[in-house]
């Protein structure tokens, strides 16, 4: 099984910005892709990174500028085996829920994110294709059924939180204790709560 990390190496999580500066957001962003690869090795499978640009990692780099959607699919129909596509910013993700993912059932599997994204996907098949722009978990059920496939979902809490904007940092902060909640702490962000909601909260 191939399993592929993209990582946008040129201007990560911009939607983070009223909470991090533009260096913050790039370290904050490799920090989440290191957590993240971590966690597939976990798994004894070796991640590879699909990357806009070179990026310094413990992990293979494959640099692809194309849009995510044709790098992704460019990966699946150059590959003979089974792919895997993990988004680098799932902070929350363990091996057991990565797992979960690696070991369905079914020759397609969509991990659903909030908000109608895709979190992760596993093909089996060839002909899949990924798009990720709009409602993607309801683009990807159709591009499955076009292939003649019922899609198998995986439901993870852990998996369906991704980090794009500033309260999703309070979801990091309240349920891991890995290098990106970790960072965060050392930044000086930490929980609070607004109106009866958890935000975030940065000291100076």
């Amino acid at each position: 099984m191939d399993v592929l990390v993209p990582f946008d190496a040129r201007e990560p999580k911009t939607r983070l910005f009223p909470v991090l500066d533009t260096d913050e957001r790039r370290e904050f962003a490799r920090v989440m892709l290191a957590d993240v690869c971590a966690a597939i090795a976990a798994t004894d499978r070796e991640p590879t990174v699909l990357s806009t640009t070179d990026v310094d990692t413990n992990w293979p780099v494959v640099v692809d500028d194309r849009p995510l959607s044709d790098a992704v699919n460019g990966a699946i129909a150059d590959s003979d085996r089974a792919v895997a596509v993990v988004m680098a910013d799932l902070a929350l993700a363990t091996p057991e829920s990565l797992e979960r993912v690696f070991a369905a059932d079914g020759e397609v599997v969509l991990v659903p994110g909030r908000g109608g994204g895709t979190n992760a996907v596993l093909t089996r098949r060839s002909d899949f294709r990924v798009d990720y722009h709009g409602v993607s978990i309801r683009d990807h059920r159709k591009q499955a059924a076009a292939i003649g496939v019922e899609p198998t979902t995986v439901d993870s809490f852990r998996l369906a939180t991704d980090v794009d904007e500033p309260p999703d940092l309070a979801e990091v902060l309240l349920h891991s204790d890995r290098a990106a909640a970790t960072w965060l702490r050392e930044h000086d962000i930490t929980p609070a709560v607004s109106e009866g909601r958890v935000t975030i909260d940065r000291g100076t």
